[in-house]
């Protein structure tokens, strides 16, 4: 896989990760993010700084050694990295823009997270704020074209939180099976690999980063225009 990079220097690398391949290496055993930027590199240093889901594209960011990693690893729990996505979800939003604030909980053994009660033991906060962009009628429903800040990076959180809210990212199964479009009608269907059964992109683009870098304090902004077919629908109906 030839890497689309968007930034490199002597401590980083960030390239774009696409639909249907995992962050690093997992049982499936295929293509994945952490073996292909080692390849590139020539080099077994490399430390993924955000994972992305599987079914998710969009910018992923490396530490090509174990200090850069730390420093990278501490700013994102401080909140000092601000990463954006944007999302096509099935349905409508309340509010033009809004904070979702929820209390979730990761199920290991199913991979499943979900919003609990925040007295539930292991329970962890989660924020994230959203814009409204866009809003479209299709034949399978209205879908909602959105701006998101994750401002903390629970497992599957907009995923979660999204569906909690009524409105789960386009084409997640995992966590939209239950949510029905505008009229009843089901969720637009999600891309999936031929014969294999699995999700292979939902509408979730890791599109935008930004922070000082942790060495040079340097500006970084990192941008990559999202793709894929929830994005296309978008493209294609607004005009």
């Amino acid at each position: 896989m030839k890497l689309d990079i968007l930034y490199e220097d002597e401590y980083l690398i960030a390239c774009v990760k696409p639909y249907g391949v995992p962050s690093q290496p997992d049982k499936t055993y295929g293509l994945d993010m952490v073996t292909a930027v080692m390849e590139y590199l020539d080099s077994p240093d490399v430390y993924v700084i955000n994972r992305l889901d599987r079914p998710v594209g969009g910018i992923i960011l490396f530490a090509k050694d174990q200090d850069t990693a730390a420093k990278l690893t501490d700013m994102v729990q401080d909140g000092q990295i601000q990463k954006y996505y944007q999302v096509v979800v099935s349905g409508l939003m309340d509010e033009a823009e809004g904070t979702y604030e929820d209390f979730l909980l990761h199920d290991k053994k199913s991979n499943v997270t979900r919003v609990v009660d925040k007295n539930t033991k292991g329970a962890k906060k989660a924020v994230l704020n959203y814009e409204v962009l866009d809003e479209l009628d299709t034949d399978e429903g209205s879908i909602s074209y959105l701006l998101v800040e994750l401002v903390t990076g629970r497992h599957h959180q907009i995923r979660c939180q999204m569906a909690s809210h009524g409105t789960p990212v386009w084409g997640d199964t995992k966590y939209g099976k239950e949510q029905t479009g505008k009229g009843g009608k089901p969720n637009p269907k999600s891309s999936k690999k031929k014969g294999s059964g699995r999700v292979s992109e939902i509408g979730l683009y890791s599109s935008r980063m930004e922070f000082l870098h942790p060495i040079t304090k340097e500006e970084i902004f990192l941008h990559k225009e999202p793709e894929g077919a929830a994005f296309d629908i978008m493209d294609q109906m607004d005009w």
